[in-house]
Order: C-alpha cells, then sequence, then structure tokens
C-alpha cells in the first residue's frame, strides 16, 4: 500500500491531512527546516502534532533539511531531543553531518534523505543506502521509467514528488536566492527570485515553471514499487492540502481526480507533467497570473467541507457485558485494550436491553476517530441500561482508548559528545595548491602553472594525449546531472579515461563518490556537495572522499573554523553556478535546433545571466560577474579551485598571475558569500 505524505505547515493543516485520508504527514519543528516562513510546530507543539496524527493512525516526518553550521550545533541538538521526545516516525535530512547527529543520538530514529540531497539516480541512491537512510525523496526531475529504474534496485524506500510546486533548480543546487539576496534556499529562506521576469528574448518568466501535477500517474508510480507519494506545500492553505490529498485518494481507487478544482485552489497557469513524461518543452513554463488568484475564491467554501468533520478511520472491536452487578465496555484497537465499568442495571420494567439495544447506542461512534470493525455482547436478560449510562460508557472508553493512543513514546536517545570540532590545520610548510577547472580543454594554459586540472569528462574525451601525459594532475569532472535515463554510460566512459591515466573524479552530487570508488578513482567533492560543518567532513572522508570543496554559502570565518582532517578547499574564482536545471530556460518552439550552448537570460534591472549547456543534458545559470578574491587573506587551505566557464584563454593566464600574486582585479567582479552574512 503507497504512503499518502501530506504537507503540514501549521495546525490546521495537519487536521486537513488527517481527516481527508492522509497515511502521514511531514512537519518543521522549530527550526532547521525549509519551510522557516511556515507555522510550523515549534515551542512544545510538537509532541502534540504527534500525538494527534498518532491517535489517528498517522506517521510524522519531521523535517530538519536545511544546512547547519558548527556554531549552532548545540541548537540541533536541542531539536533532536525534541523530536525523540515526541516519538516522530521520521526526520528528513539534507545535511550529512545532521544525518550522523542523529544517527549518534537517536539511532532508531528513521532517516530519509531529502530532495534537497539531489539523489536523481541509482547511483546516488545506494550512496544515501550507505549512509544509512532508509529511504529516499527522489529528484523532482525524473521520468516515470527513471523512478522504477532506481527504485527496483537501490535498496531502500523511495518516495517521490506527486503533486505541487517546481523549483525551476534541482533540489539542492540553487544559490540564486542567497548570491541575489543573502537568503539561503539550503537554509530555509528562499525569497523565490526565480518567479520575478527572467527573460529568455522571446519570452518572460523563463525561471519560472509550472507546478507539477503526476496524479493521474499514481498507479503508474505505485505499480514502480514507489513507497510514499508526497504532495509538495507546507506554505499552502489548508483546503490546497485537502484538495491534494483527496484528489491523490481518488487517484489510487481509480476513480476520476477533479483536476479543475485541484488547479483552481492553487497553479501556476495550470499544471506540467512534463517530467515525469520526459516531454521538457516550453509548455512546461508557467507563472501565477491574477486568473490563478480569483479562481481559489470560487472552490475555497467546498473544499473546506472535506475537512469539517472528524475521518472516522480507526478501525475498534468493541465488547460489552451487562450482568445485574454491572455494565462492561472493552475497546480493542490495535494491541491497546481499554476496560470501562458503568453504573449496575435497572431492572426492566417495560423493554429490556438486549445486545441489539446496546449496538446501537455503543457503535454511534460520531465526533471521533473511531468506527466500530466488530461488536459483541453478553447481555443477561430482564436488564435494562438507559442508552445516556451506555452513551457515557462510549464516550470513557473512547476518551481513555485516545489518551493512550496519544500519549509520546520518547525514542531512546544517547548523549554522545560532538567529536571533530578542533580547527583543522594543514601541514605547516605546505603552500596551498591551485587549482584550474575549465569549461574547455582549450583554454588549458600550456606552460601548465596549476597544480591541478579538473576538466569536464566529455573534455578530458577529446584529447587522449592530454589524459596520458597529465593523468596525475588532472581530475575528471563529472556532470553534477546524471540521470540514469540519458543513454549514455557514464561509467564505461570513466572507466576507459581511467585506463588511459586519469587517477581522481570530482562531483557536485553523492553519486559521484559511489562511482569512484567502485572504479578505484579518488573522488574529490565539489562545492555542489554543500559541505557546512565538521560533521559533513567526517561522513564524507568515512564514505571514502579523499577532499571537499566547502560550500561557498559558508563564511571565510566558519570556514576557517572547520574541523576533521580530511584535505579541503574553496571556490576562489568563477562565475558560480547559480542553478542546475532539466528544462531549459531558453530553449524555443524549435527545441534545441541550432543552439550552441551558449545562451543568457536577462533579468528585469538588465542583468545578464549566462546560460551553459552540458552535452544537452542539463543547463547551469551563472552568476552575471565573476568571484574574484585574489587580494583577500585567506584561512590555511589545501587548494583553491579557479573555475573558469566564459573566459578566453588570455584571460584565463591573467586571473592566474593575479591569484599568484595576490592582485584584484579591475573588472566587475563580487565577493561572493564568503565575507557576507546569510539567513
Amino acid at each position: 500500500m503507497v504512503e499518502v505524505l501530506a504537507p503540514a505547515g501549521g495546525w490546521e493543516q495537519l487536521v486537513a491531512a488527517a481527516r481527508c485520508g492522509a497515511d502521514a504527514v511531514y512537519l518543521g519543528a522549530g527550526g532547521f527546516n525549509a519551510r522557516q516562513n511556515a507555522e510550523n510546530f515549534g515551542e512544545g507543539r510538537l509532541s502534540e502534532a504527534v500525538s494527534y496524527c498518532h491517535v489517528r493512525g498517522l506517521k510524522t516526518h519531521v523535517t530538519v533539511n536545511t544546512l547547519v553550521m558548527d556554531a549552532e550545533l548545540p541548537r540541533l541538538d536541542d531539536t533532536v531531543d525534541e523530536i525523540a521526545r515526541a516519538g516522530a516516525d521520521a526526520v528528513i535530512i539534507q545535511d550529512l553531518g545532521v544525518a550522523a547527529r542523529f544517527r549518534e543520538r537517536v539511532p532508531d530514529l528513521q532517516r530519509h534523505a531529502s530532495t534537497q540531497m539531489t539523489v536523481h539516480n541509482l547511483d546516488g541512491a545506494k550512496m544515501a543506502a550507505d549512509l544509512g537512510f532508509s529511504r529516499v525523496v527522489l529528484a523532482r526531475e525524473l521520468t516515470l521509467k527513471e523512478i522504477e529504474h532506481i527504485t527496483a534496485r537501490c535498496g531502500i524506500e523511495t518516495e517521490v514528488f506527486i503533486h505541487g510546486a517546481l523549483c525551476m533548480c534541482a533540489s539542492g543546487q540553487c544559490y540564486l536566492s542567497s548570491m541575489l539576496g543573502g537568503r539561503s534556499g539550503n537554509r530555509g529562506y528562499c525569497a523565490q527570485p526565480c518567479r520575478l521576469d527572467f527573460n529568455n528574448g522571446e519570452r518572460g518568466h523563463a525561471l519560472s515553471l509550472k507546478d507539477m501535477s503526476h496524479v493521474k500517474y499514481a498507479r503508474d508510480l505505485a505499480e514502480a514499487g514507489v513507497t510514499s507519494f508526497k504532495i509538495e506545500g507546507r506554505m499552502k492553505r489548508p483546503e490546497y492540502v485537502a484538495a491534494a490529498v483527496t484528489a491523490v485518494r481518488a487517484a489510487l481507487r481509480g476513480e476520476p481526480v477533479d483536476e479543475e478544482t485541484l488547479r483552481a485552489v492553487f497553479s501556476r497557469s495550470g499544471f506540467t507533467d512534463g517530467y515525469i513524461t520526459g516531454k521538457r518543452d516550453i509548455t512546461m513554463f508557467g507563472y501565477r497570473e491574477k486568473e490563478d488568484v480569483t479562481a481559489a475564491q470560487g472552490v475555497l467554501g467546498r473544499l473546506a467541507g472535506l475537512y469539517r468533520s472528524e475521518r472516522q478511520s480507526v478501525p475498534v472491536n468493541m465488547s460489552f457485558k451487562m450482568t445485574p452487578d454491572k455494565t462492561e465496555l472493552t475497546v480493542n484497537c490495535e494491541g491497546e485494550s481499554v476496560t470501562v465499568t458503568g453504573d449496575k442495571p435497572q431492572s426492566a420494567v417495560n423493554r429490556p436491553t438486549d445486545a441489539e439495544t446496546a449496538r446501537k447506542s455503543l457503535e454511534k461512534t460520531g465526533g471521533t476517530p473511531y468506527f466500530v470493525k466488530s461488536f459483541d455482547a453478553e447481555v443477561e436478560p430482564g436488564l435494562m441500561a438507559p442508552a445516556a449510562a451506555l452513551n457515557a460508557l462510549r464516550r470513557e472508553a473512547l476518551e481513555e482508548l485516545t489518551r493512550r493512543r496519544g500519549r509520546p513514546v520518547p525514542l531512546k536517545l544517547l548523549d554522545p559528545p560532538i567529536s571533530g570540532i578542533s580547527q583543522y590545520s594543514t601541514d605547516g610548510g605546505k603552500i596551498t595548491e591551485i587549482w584550474g577547472r575549465f569549461d574547455s580543454i582549450q583554454q588549458v594554459p600550456g606552460e601548465m602553472s596549476i597544480n591541478r586540472v579538473i576538466l569536464p569528462i566529455n573534455e578530458a574525451e577529446k584529447s587522449s594525449n592530454f589524459v596520458e601525459k597529465h593523468g596525475d594532475m588532472l581530475i575528471i569532472e563529472l556532470p553534477t546531472l546524471d540521470f540514469d535515463g540519458d543513454g549514455a554510460n557514464l561509467e564505461l566512459r570513466l572507466e576507459a579515461l581511467r585506463d588511459r591515466g586519469a587517477r581522481a573524479v570530482i562531483c557536485d552530487n553523492l553519486y559521484g563518490v559511489e562511482l569512484g570508488r567502485r572504479l578505484n578513482m579518488s573522488a574529490y567533492g565539489g562545492a555542489g556537495m554543500n559541505v557546512m560543518n565538521t560533521g559533513a567532513l567526517l561522513e564524507l572522508e568515512r564514505a571514502g572522499l579523499a577532499a571537499a570543496t566547502v560550500s561557498f554559502e559558508l563564511g571565510i570565518g566558519r570556514i576557517a573554523a572547520l574541523g576533521g582532517s580530511i584535505p579541503r578547499g574553496i571556490v576562489a574564482y568563477g562565475r558560480l553556478p547559480l542553478m542546475r536545471f532539466r528544462a531549459c530556460p531558453v530553449r524555443g518552439k524549435g527545441g534545441c535546433g541550432g543552439c550552441d550552448g551558449r545562451r543568457e537570460l536577462t533579468d528585469r534591472r538588465g542583468v545578464k545571466f549566462p546560460v551553459i549547456c552540458s552535452e544537452r543534458r542539463y543547463g547551469t545559470l551563472l552568476n552575471s560577474v565573476p568571484l574574484h578574491i585574489a587580494e583577500k587573506r585567506l584561512p590555511k587551505l589545501d587548494f583553491l579551485t579557479l573555475s573558469f566557464t566564459t573566459e578566453s584563454p588570455e584571460e584565463v593566464k591573467t586571473v592566474i598571475e593575479q591569484y599568484k600574486n595576490g592582485v584584484p582585479s579591475a573588472a566587475p567582479r563580487t565577493g561572493g558569500l564568503y565575507y557576507r552574512q546569510i539567513q
């Protein structure tokens, strides 16, 4: 049976989810969740929410799916304690350091890999399993065939989004909000600048996708082996939750779905199924217009009626006894048994109470989450119990049952020390290396004035001489996104490069660690791995990572304070990647024909942002100006990566010299987020 997982941004949404038939809800505690602006369940309300759900047979998944800094670990431990005491069923996590802390402190709590981890292929899902996750929330960009492929082979549960908003960017790889406004989506504060009017010369709102609705594919996804259907929308109103849960339930039963009501309650110019079908064209794009807003007014009242009354979904077995000495009712429910005793019955004058009369009174469970599945009675003749007495007996029994079912069952909580926070120090005499990442092999300087060369796999394949000559200093860059359905066999391609002399890979995604170690190649982590704390460094080192690039959302002072022993570096130069996307924002009506893979978007102020295509498999939105901090005093690091994308070979040489000599750039540039405070 597939789980229907509903969003609960606040109490009303929680009630709507439960009363409309959700099997589970996901919600945030007070902090460290990707919807910090939702109502959430802080200040002791989490335990109340878990209790409400458990009474009604729902599971509760708590979101702790943001990146955390070392200084925040004591507050994280408070959240861990709160979740353990509440007896939640699972926790949804993005940060590997956070995952390690939950594993150490609450080993019995299920850990789910958030969609923010950008797990989008089989190797990524296998890596999540190796890291101790019991479920992975797959990326929204997958086709049905790709979902089925991963689900059948990964060895853990899979969860997919079935309805709700679509981010333009693959979750966990978006830095647009933090770079433009200092509000990090990876920290739960996304300001949604993508919904503003970026244009590609032909159309506006080129970074805004319609909402997804895969409800009509519910049975196909169930047959594919998916464990859980997730409805997006912790910032949405309760009527939205009611409509979406009701629709998914209907689809699973094979009944017609009221798509017009779904669209009316919330959409952006309607819905798209472009990802699940693989038809990724311009019809996927849309934004919220006035008509979308006004449409909701016509359905809200009717939708509110869906959750006005308690849903009787929990079966109970009742057993009633009446003797001259007492009346007694026993209620059994899923292993919990309650027996209550009432007053002595009266002698019947006219109409004695028989088993059928007792059943009619005791089965009236309206206003509670219970319904009577079975009823038996032992009633001695000649006795009478007033209806009011029977009703009181039922109320007392069900209230006690509710109290028992809702009592918190705290999880075992350990208290290991926070480890590895002592400041990392490199070899005292070691000079920080300069690594060059090049979009094209033509950009690589002939004199090799750098320590390591990073080349995308397709560029490395263009020059066997370069690979054979410089294999020891070459690092093969794996695609940030490599969907299993793309057709290219990345492993075979990488194996061929290894056989020609390549020894190392770097990737912005967990799948690269799994692939690299399988081929016995050193695996390095790119900035897209979102390393923001010491715990994450320790986890990646245990997983086999040889070196890590720290997140460029982390301030320099915090980078200097990171502990652990794994070598680490930063991206010190380059047009930072602001988004990675599978649906191309610069694609025209004619598709990819005639496109050279180098385009740009323009924001509402006229600022231009380059868009680079990677082998027509995914695109990257780059920042409008490069990061350049050559003259800055940096902490001791093992390497600085200079990332070259749109630069000419002459510009490449100039930048390398500037970094070797600590010379600032006179061209437009940014210091990035290293010297800014972000939320």
